[in-house]
């Protein structure tokens, strides 16, 4: 499934962990938003691998937008389509 992810990490070390994590599960469309092609039990084992960098004092977020089959069809994009500069992501 596709899945979009924002987040918003107040402390610098925990959000370029977070990056990191991310990176590993998707590609960047913005600089703290990712579309992931993840399994549903690859995006449980996503959100606990980011929870220890979340924190809930900071108001730190990290949201999760599943997105319909035919989604991407209807992407339109105002300036640099990232999407379109890294092609298909595969992760191993």
């Amino acid at each position: 499934m596709r899945v979009l992810v924002s987040y918003d990490i107040s402390n610098d070390k925990n959000r370029r962990k977070v990056a990191t994590i991310m990176e590993g599960h998707g590609f960047r469309v913005q600089y703290s938003v990712f579309e992931c092609d993840i399994s549903k039990a690859q995006l449980a084992t996503l959100k606990r691998r980011l929870r220890p960098y979340v924190r809930r004092k900071d108001e730190d977020s990290v949201r999760f937008y599943p997105l319909p089959a035919d989604a991407l069809d209807h992407v339109s994009v105002i300036g640099v389509d990232l999407s379109q500069t890294l092609g298909n992501v595969t992760i191993v």
